[in-house]
C-alpha cells in the first residue's frame, strides 16, 4: 500500500462547497442569480404531468364537457412549451459558464505551477499532487467542474423532493416521514461505500497516474522519435505502457466490484420502499377514501419523488466524491502559498555598483531525505570574478548554482550578497539581478525574437535581439531564416515552426543571456553540445562579450577553467578544492588529475 502524502488535506464538503461557491460569484457570478431559477423550474416540469392527468381523470369520471378537457390540454401544453424554452436557455447558458469557471481554476493551478518552490517541482509528492489536481480540473463529471454541476443538480432535486413531500404530506404525513428514512438509509451506505472505495482504490491510483501522464507526454514528444527509432524502443514502451495501464484497470474492475454489490442491495431497498407506497395508495383506493384522479396524482408524484429521491442522494454522494477531488485541487494550490516562502514584500535588491556573493558554512538536502546533496560549504565570489565550478556527476555542482540563484534555500548556513542574506532582498528582483546559461535550453512555441527577448512582442527591443543573436553566433542562422527574428520556433503550434540544432538552442540560451544584460552570469554547463575547439571559442568571444560582469561556468571539460580566476573543485556535496588553476595544479589533488586525464584524452583525440 502506498504511504500517505504529506502534503495531502482534507478539507471536508461544506468548506469545498464554500470554495466552489465562491469561485463561482468570482468567476461567473451569473450561475449564483440563475440557482433559484432552477429551484422553480424543476418543480413545475416534473409535476406538471402528475397534474395534468389528475384533472383528465377527474373530469372523464365526472363527465366534464369536452370543451373543458381540450382547455386545459391546451393551457398545460403553452405551460410546458413555455418552460421547455426556458429550460433549454436555463442549460444552456449554465454549460458555458460552468466551463468559464473551470478554465478560471486551470489558469490558477497553472500559474501555481509556474510560481511554486522549484523544489517541490521535482519532490514525488508534490507531483502526485499535481497530477490529483490535474485531474481535478480534467472537466467533464469529474472535479472542479463536475463539483459545480452536482451543486446545481442539488438545488433542482432538492426543490423537486421538496414539492413531493408537500404533495405526498397533504394525503399523508407519516408515509412522508417514512420515504425519509429509507433515504437517509441509502445515504450512509453510500457515503460509506465512497470513502471505502476512495481509500482503497483512487489513492492508491496516484502515483500510477503520474507514470500513465509521463508515459503519454514521452509517446507524444518529438524529441524522443529518433531514440524510439534508432533504438527499437517501441515495442518496449508499448509492453511498459500496457502494464501500467493495466494496473489502473485493475483497480478500476475492483471499485466497479465492490459498487456493482452495493447497487445490488440498494435496488432491493428501493424496490422495498417503492412496493410499499404503491401498495399504501392501492389500499386507500379499494376502502374508497382516494378518488382515481387523486390516485394518479399521488402515484406519479411518488414514482417522481422516488427517483429525485435517488437522484438527490446521488448528487449528494456524487458532491462527496467531487469534494474529495476538490480535495487534491486544493491541496496542490495551497502548497506554500507564498512564493518561496515569501511572506510579505521585501525590497529590491538596490543596484549596486559591484556585486559579492558569500557561502557561509551552507548546506543543503532536499525535502525528507536525510542525507545532504551539499555540506559546510564556505567560499567567496568577487564582484567581476570568473569562477569555475567542477566536479563530477553527482558531485553537488548543480546544487551550488541553484542554492546561488534562488532555486533552493539553503537547510543551513546563509549565503550574502554585499553583506546582506540574500532571503532579505524580494526574489524577483534578486533573480533580476542573473542572467543564467542552463544545459538544458527549452525554447517556447513563440517568436525568436521572444525566445531571446523573454518578454511580450510589444516589449521586445529588435535591434537588440539581432545584436545580441550576432554576437552569439547565430547571426547567419537567423539571416538565413525568411521571417528573420519573427520566424516562429517549433512545431508544436505552427507548421511552418523552426526546430533548432542542440549547438544552436545553446547560442540562443547565450543570446538571452546578454539580451538580459543582468550583472551576474551564470553558466551551467552551456556549452555540452559544442566540441572542445568551439567551446574554447565561445568562452573566449564570451568572455569579451560580458566585460566585467561576475560569471560562474558550471564545465565537465576543465580546460575553460584557464578563463577563470578560481576553481571551486566538488566532491560527494562538499567543496574539497578552492583556488586558482595554477595552484591547484601544484597542489597535486583530484582537479590536477583530472585535468591531466582530460588533457591527455583530448591530445588523442586531437582537439588540442
Amino acid at each position: 500500500m502506498e504511504k500517505e502524502n504529506p502534503y495531502h488535506k482534507e478539507y471536508g464538503l461544506f468548506s469545498n462547497l464554500w470554495f466552489t461557491l465562491r469561485a463561482m460569484k468570482k468567476y461567473a457570478p451569473l450561475i449564483i442569480l440563475m440557482l433559484p431559477l432552477g429551484f422553480v423550474l424543476m418543480p413545475v416540469q416534473r409535476y406538471l404531468w402528475s397534474f395534468l392527468s389528475k384533472y383528465i381523470i377527474d373530469l372523464i369520471t365526472v363527465e366534464g364537457s369536452v370543451q373543458s378537457l381540450v382547455k386545459i390540454i391546451i393551457i398545460f401544453t403553452i405551460i410546458l412549451i413555455a418552460f421547455y424554452i426556458m429550460q433549454t436557455f436555463y442549460y444552456n447558458k449554465l454549460w458555458v459558464l460552468k466551463i468559464i469557471v473551470r478554465m478560471k481554476i486551470v489558469v490558477q493551478k497553472n500559474y501555481k505551477m509556474m510560481v511554486m518552490r522549484f523544489e517541490d517541482t521535482e519532490d514525488p509528492e508534490v507531483l502526485d499532487c499535481y497530477q490529483k489536481a490535474e485531474r481535478a480540473c480534467d472537466g467533464g463529471g469529474n472535479g472542479i467542474e463536475g463539483f459545480e454541476q452536482q451543486i446545481i443538480s442539488f438545488v433542482e432535486n432538492l426543490s423537486v423532493v421538496v414539492g413531493g413531500f408537500t404533495i405526498i404530506g397533504t394525503m399523508n404525513i407519516w408515509l412522508a416521514v417514512i420515504m425519509i428514512v429509507f433515504s437517509i438509509i441509502n445515504f450512509v451506505i453510500f457515503n460509506a461505500t465512497n470513502k471505502h472505495v476512495k481509500k482503497i482504490v483512487w489513492d492508491q491510483l496516484a502515483p500510477w497516474w503520474r507514470k500513465h501522464w509521463y508515459m503519454n507526454q514521452a509517446l507524444a514528444n518529438f524529441s524522443y522519435a529518433k531514440d524510439i527509432r534508432m533504438y527499437g524502443l517501441s515495442a518496449w514502451l508499448k509492453k511498459r505502457f500496457t502494464e501500467i495501464n493495466d494496473v489502473r484497470l485493475s483497480y478500476q474492475k475492483l471499485s466497479n466490484k465492490i459498487w456493482f454489490w452495493v447497487a445490488c442491495a440498494l435496488s432491493l431497498l428501493w424496490l422495498f420502499a417503492q412496493g410499499g407506497v404503491y401498495a399504501f395508495l392501492i389500499y386507500k383506493v379499494y376502502l374508497h377514501e382516494l378518488a382515481i384522479g387523486n390516485f394518479t396524482l399521488y402515484l406519479t408524484s411518488a414514482m417522481t419523488l422516488f427517483s429525485c429521491m435517488n437522484e438527490l442522494l446521488n448528487n449528494v454522494n456524487a458532491m462527496l466524491q467531487r469534494s474529495r477531488e476538490c480535495d487534491d485541487l486544493r491541496s496542490f494550490l495551497d502548497l506554500e502559498k507564498e512564493f518561496r516562502g515569501q511572506k510579505d514584500k521585501l525590497p529590491d535588491v538596490p543596484a549596486f555598483d559591484s556585486y559579492e556573493f558569500e557561502f557561509k558554512d551552507v548546506s543543503f538536502k532536499y525535502p525528507r531525505q536525510e542525507k545532504y546533496a551539499l555540506r559546510n560549504v564556505s567560499l567567496k565570489i568577487k564582484a567581476g570574478e570568473r569562477l569555475a565550478v567542477v566536479g563530477l556527476n553527482g558531485a553537488g555542482k548543480t546544487t551550488f548554482i541553484k542554492l546561488l540563484m534562488r532555486l533552493y534555500e539553503p537547510t543551513e548556513g546563509a549565503i550574502f550578497l554585499n553583506g546582506q542574506d540574500i532571503r532579505s532582498w524580494d526574489l524577483n528582483s534578486y533573480f533580476a539581478i542573473i542572467a543564467p546559461v542552463f544545459q538544458d535550453v527549452n525554447l517556447f512555441a513563440m517568436t525568436y525574437k521572444e525566445n531571446v527577448s523573454m518578454k511580450e512582442l510589444e516589449k521586445t527591443d529588435d535591434e537588440l535581439v539581432k545584436k545580441c543573436t550576432e554576437d552569439a553566433g547565430l547571426g547567419e542562422k537567423i539571416r538565413d531564416l525568411k521571417d528573420g527574428i519573427d520566424t516562429q520556433l517549433l512545431k508544436v503550434i505552427y507548421d511552418d515552426g523552426t526546430d533548432m540544432s542542440g549547438g544552436e538552442k545553446q547560442k540562443l540560451a547565450l543570446a538571452r543571456a546578454l539580451y538580459k544584460n543582468a550583472p551576474v552570469v551564470v553558466l551551467d554547463e552551456p556549452t555540452a553540445a559544442l566540441d572542445a575547439l568551439a567551446e574554447s571559442k565561445l568562452y573566449q568571444d564570451f568572455d569579451k562579450m560580458i566585460g566585467g560582469k561576475t560569471a560562474i561556468y558550471i564545465s565537465h571539460r576543465l580546460s575553460s577553467t584557464q578563463f577563470c580566476n578560481n576553481v571551486a573543485m566538488f566532491k560527494d556535496g562538499q567543496l574539497i578544492e578552492y583556488g586558482t588553476h595554477d595552484s591547484l595544479m601544484k597542489k597535486k589533488g583530484e582537479y590536477a588529475n583530472m585535468y591531466k586525464v582530460q588533457a591527455q584524452y583530448y591530445v588523442e583525440e586531437g582537439e588540442l
